[in-house]
């Protein structure tokens, strides 16, 4: 969206910093650097771009907003632009104590007993993968491995069909990264058509799967509606079939270009821990928003009640005043306290399986084909959208 919002009374001209978050300059060399620009301006601004929103620039701004939901409501949306899904996403556009019914509910479904068989999984497919990638010398990273082991891993676990795999990215892709308002909307109604389908037939007909737990879940007041499980599957299916893939292609990227670290890490496995917290400090994807729900001063400007402010994960990992040097990775930082996962209420239920499906990756990639690097020649593209990413990543290895 190319328009401009005009400024209201209540925005200081000072804060105003022309922005457009779907197409920051320089993004698609380095999609992370060009968000670390904003840290030259104040610590809240606000952009006339995308019907205009304030932007949380700093790590201790950000936290605030993420835990403090009595004044930023999840409950308009939590992406730009908004209104374009059929139905809430579940939990996510919940407060407590709304919000707690459900996470009470998924929590135990990723418990640690859950996680420890969900990444013994991962870690076969992930061996498996690599030692039918390595012959070749070569792959394009995210085809061929990113968008195979969490997708397969999150299909199981919802029982849907892995020959669908392709068809359910795209979906993904297209509702929360890439195209129109138009395109994402029409991307929305697919998947929630796809799924009402699914959760009829798994209320007839349940099994073990997570779709089925949800649609046959017994709430106190009574059985979960059909708008509540679509809602709650929605969130599931494009949280599942999409952070990881982005996750994964940048934590393969420094990789590439940082030999000495990735040697490091090779030659230490018991490191592996630390760099995922770092890399992913490093590399972190979303940017969700929230709804302002009174009027109040926060951190000298006066927010007014409807406004909505931006939330980017990437900013808070990137901020000099919580991290030194943060544009580097360092696997010996110490006080690694990040958000990319988010903080409070809200905090991401699917980063347990997210770490474990990270750590396979470091370790058995790096057992099997040590020594890599990008393709000479190929180009590395990047995008700024609802969650940062990648368009492809060709790596090569003797």
């Amino acid at each position: 969206m190319t328009d401009k919002a005009p400024r209201p009374p209540h925005i200081p001209e000072n804060r105003v910093v022309d922005f457009d978050f779907m197409n920051p300059p320089g993004a698609s060399e380095d999609v992370h650097r060009a968000w670390a620009e904003l840290h030259q301006f104040a610590e809240l601004i606000w952009t006339p771009y995308n019907g205009g929103h304030w932007i949380a620039t700093r790590a201790n701004v950000i936290e605030e907003v993420q835990a403090d939901y009595v004044h930023f409501s999840h409950r308009n949306g939590i992406s730009l632009p908004m209104g374009l899904k059929p139905v809430r996403y579940l939990p996510l556009e919940a407060d407590p104590p709304e919000h707690t019914v459900y996470r009470q509910f998924l929590n135990p479904i990723f418990g640690p007993s859950r996680i420890g068989e969900l990444k013994d999984e991962a870690r076969a497919l992930t061996i498996e993968l690599i030692e039918r990638i390595e012959p070749r010398g070569e792959c394009e990273f995210i085809g061929d491995f990113a968008e195979v082991l969490p997708v397969t891993i999150f299909l199981k676990i919802v029982d849907l069909p892995l020959s669908e795999r392709e068809k359910f990215l795209k979906w993904a892709s297209e509702a929360i990264r890439i195209g129109t308002p138009e395109t994402r909307r029409n991307a929305f109604l697919k998947i929630s058509e796809y799924l009402s389908g699914i959760i009829e037939q798994r209320r007839r007909d349940p099994g073990d799967d997570l779709i089925s737990r949800i649609a046959t879940h017994q709430f106190e007041g009574g059985a979960m509606s059909h708008e509540q499980a679509l809602g709650m599957t929605l969130v599931l299916f494009v949280g599942g079939l999409d952070t990881v893939v982005n996750m994964l292609a940048f934590f393969a990227l420094f990789l590439a270009k940082n030999p000495e670290q990735r040697r490091r890490l090779a030659a230490d496995p018991s490191m592996v821990p630390m760099a995922v917290e770092e890399l992913v400090r490093r590399h972190g994807l979303t940017n969700t928003v929230r709804t302002v729900t009174k009027d109040f001063e926060f951190h000298g400007v006066q927010m007014k009640e409807g406004d909505i402010i931006q939330v980017p994960t990437a900013l808070h990992g990137l901020d000099e005043n919580r991290f030194e040097c943060p544009l580097n990775v360092d696997f010996d930082r110490e006080h690694l306290r990040h958000a990319t996962f988010g903080n409070g209420p809200h905090r991401c239920i699917g980063a347990p399986l997210g770490r474990a499906e990270l750590s396979v990756f470091l370790e058995e990639w790096l057992k099997r084909i040590p020594e890599f690097s990008v393709k000479p020649g190929s180009e590395v593209v990047m995008h700024s959208n609802n969650v940062l990413n990648m368009e492809s990543l060709h790596l090569v290895w003797n």
